[in-house]
């Protein structure tokens, strides 16, 4: 019996009857950032293990707290106004989609040591040293950053140097308005 082709339009490669790891796993990160609730970016991320979810995470506020959407972040509320992209992280009570997927796992007694993270974008810099402390080997994501500043970006470096693997998956861009 032949095997239907499917296509996943969160998978932008040809058909075919099933994705590799990477893809699906990123397509799962995709499909959680659906969740999200920020007023900025949306973004998702899974945390896996030999190739299967041990934990999922999207950015927003924490639990119990009204979402950003509702005004439950100060800083996402004001964002147009007074805060400029990239600025007052100090003030933002918005977790982010990687520390999200951490917890979750911890919350569970999952241990994320040894495990890949897949992301839709590049983690920022305190997620980078968080993902590392927790013993995570691999860092996947989709859209790109980069720290505008040089003294930060040279720290950063330094802390994605310690990662076994860290890879662009740019095969899976996404358009960031949906």
């Amino acid at each position: 019996m032949a095997r239907r082709k499917i296509k996943n339009p969160l998978i932008k490669s040809s058909p075919s009857v099933k994705p590799g790891f990477h893809e699906y796993l990123m397509g799962i990160a995709l499909a959680v950032r659906a969740r999200a609730n920020c007023k900025g970016r949306h973004v998702g991320a899974v945390l896996a293990m030999d190739e299967r979810v041990i934990s999922t995470g999207y950015n927003g506020t924490p639990r119990g707290m009204k979402n950003c959407e509702e005004g439950g972040c100060y800083r996402c509320d004001n964002r147009e106004k007074r805060f400029g992209p990239g600025t007052a992280y100090d003030i933002c009570i918005c977790v982010h989609a990687e520390q999200n997927a951490l917890l979750a796992a911890a919350r569970f007694g999952v241990p994320s040591a040894g495990a890949a993270i897949f992301t839709t974008h590049q983690p920022c810099f305190g997620c980078a040293k968080e993902l590392l402390q927790a013993g995570v080997k691999e860092v996947y994501y989709v859209k790109s950053w980069v720290p505008d500043d040089k003294d930060l970006a040279r720290q950063y470096r330094i802390v994605l140097d310690r990662f076994d693997r860290v890879q662009r998956l740019s095969s899976m861009d996404f358009d960031e308005s949906k």
